[in-house]
């Protein structure tokens, strides 16, 4: 079997609204890539490209000109070769389309073998846990109102995103955890905002709080004030999603001691294959590594397939929690109770929605 064709088919993606941080309102539309990868067998793999916030024409020229040539002619079973060659191009290209290529050769493969990439992997359960995670909201009301929502349907864990603002990123807290009581697990996710100092003051207020976790206080090439947060606070940390280097540049972060989770996705860290081999590294020290939300629907489904394939991941993240980019399938991920279920079909196993897609085309890279 032999690759023969690579290409990116662009559509519209009319995100909604979504606030920022910053308190800006964002609505804009985006092109979401789907790249496909074929064979001369006839059996063809997909992923999407492209997020709410970056669209595929961003990353469909790098891909085009620098991946595309190391990929053509290849067998498509050469997984582990193929994504060490287009790992070398890192410089040039996004992670993004590392990973989006490697999604897509997985895809081939669970199709080939009639089973879903899951199985592949080495299935480790059948369903996991589902947290939400907020949007940005103006007040503290409207963030309880959220977390009570999500209660209210038999959600067992909740994320906030913040202000960016130490003393009401505490108030938030507060609020919150006053709210929905001690029998649901909270999250805190600074996405980077903070000074050391502020870091640990919010730290340790969220401890006293019983916060499940607290992520991203710090950005995350200051290792040096992960290393002094994390033996200041007994709170688990959790980091490296956007670390320097990805899967090559997390060694230091455990053998200094700067975060309790690992953390990645298929996007960020560049594929199935490198994410598969991160959750490995963090078993190995009996540490968990729960995997991001992946900026679209099928690189969700993605990183729903690792889930079930490692048992250092306690959670799946929805993100956000209005559904804003559910977009692109047939029928997306669904969610019972806040339990998420093992697909069960070929490959990815869930089916595109080129009949609602190809009123929204507008162009194809190859």
């Amino acid at each position: 079997m032999k690759i023969t064709n690579v290409k990116v088919e662009m559509f519209n993606w009319t995100t909604e609204y979504q606030q920022t941080r910053g308190g800006a309102f964002l609505e804009s539309t985006r092109q979401l890539g789907i790249v496909t990868v074929e064979t001369d067998e006839g059996i063809s793999g997909n992923a999407f490209l492209g997020s709410s916030r970056v669209g595929a024409d961003h990353f469909a020229p790098g891909l085009i000109e620098f991946i595309k040539p190391i990929v053509m002619g290849r067998n498509p079973q050469d997984i582990g070769a193929i994504w060490w060659d287009m790992w070398k191009q890192n410089r040039s290209v996004s992670t993004n389309v590392i990973g989006a290529i490697d999604i897509c050769l997985w895809d081939i493969n669970g199709k080939i073998s009639q089973q879903p990439i899951h199985r592949l992997l080495g299935t480790c359960r059948d369903s996991v846990p589902v947290y939400s995670s907020t949007a940005f909201h103006e007040t503290k009301e409207e963030y309880v109102e959220e977390a009570l929502k999500f209660k209210e349907m038999g959600w067992t864990a909740h994320k906030i995103h913040p202000h960016a603002d130490p003393s009401y990123d505490i108030q938030i807290s507060q609020a919150v955890r006053e709210a929905v009581g001690d029998d649901m697990k909270l999250m805190l996710d600074s996405m980077w905002a903070y000074q050391y100092e502020d870091a640990m003051r919010v730290g340790r207020a969220i401890e006293e709080l019983d916060f499940y976790w607290y992520e991203d206080p710090l950005v995350e090439e200051d290792i040096y004030n992960y290393v002094k947060l994390h033996e200041k606070l007994d709170i688990p940390i959790m980091s490296t999603e956007h670390a320097p280097g990805r899967y090559y540049g997390m060694a230091q972060w455990i053998t200094q001691y700067a975060t309790d989770y690992l953390r990645g996705d298929v996007a960020v860290t560049g594929g199935i294959t490198p994410m598969i081999r991160l959750c490995n590294l963090a078993e190995g020290f009996n540490m968990k590594c729960e995997i991001h939300h992946g900026g679209n629907s099928l690189n969700n489904v993605a990183n729903l397939h690792i889930t079930m394939a490692v048992p250092n991941c306690e959670f799946f993240e929805f993100f956000p929690c209005t559904g804003a980019n559910m977009y692109g399938l047939v029928e997306d991920i669904q969610f019972d109770g806040g339990v998420v279920y093992a697909p069960t079909k070929p490959g990815l196993g869930y089916d595109i929605d080129w009949g609602m897609l190809r009123n929204e085309y507008t162009g194809t890279a190859e």
